[in-house]
């Protein structure tokens, strides 16, 4: 199984598993770790920008707390913590396995790194 570490600067770390919701999309994520970016909030989700470019997959309106996944529109990761849904379907690529509790504490702005877990 695929996993990626969430880096997020001055709070800690979490984990997530890759899984097969959305291959093409998982794959590309991970080809192109490591992945930096300045964290955004929308409700109870953070998400950033990317340059990874993919196409709508198997694309979701809607998510649980925990989910990783990808918004085609913002070229965007987006991490849901709580009840918010996402704001155009996205492509789950994977979920948190360790760590989902840190995420209400992210701040806007805050740097996360996302690297592969060896």
């Amino acid at each position: 199984m695929r996993r990626i570490e969430i880096d997020i600067r001055g709070l800690g770390r979490a984990i997530a598993e890759l899984d097969g919701r959305n291959p093409r999309t998982a794959e590309a994520v991970w080809n192109a770790l490591p992945i930096e970016g300045s964290a955004m909030i929308w409700g109870e989700e953070v998400y950033f920008e990317t340059s990874v470019e993919c196409d709508d997959e198997n694309a979701s309106p809607s998510s649980t707390a925990g989910d990783i996944s990808y918004w085609v529109p913002g070229r965007a990761i987006c991490i849901f913590f709580g009840r918010t849904q996402p704001y155009s379907p996205v492509n789950h690529i994977g979920r948190i396995s360790e760590g989902l509790g840190i995420f209400p504490n992210v701040k806007e702005g805050v740097e996360i790194v996302l690297r592969r877990v060896r």
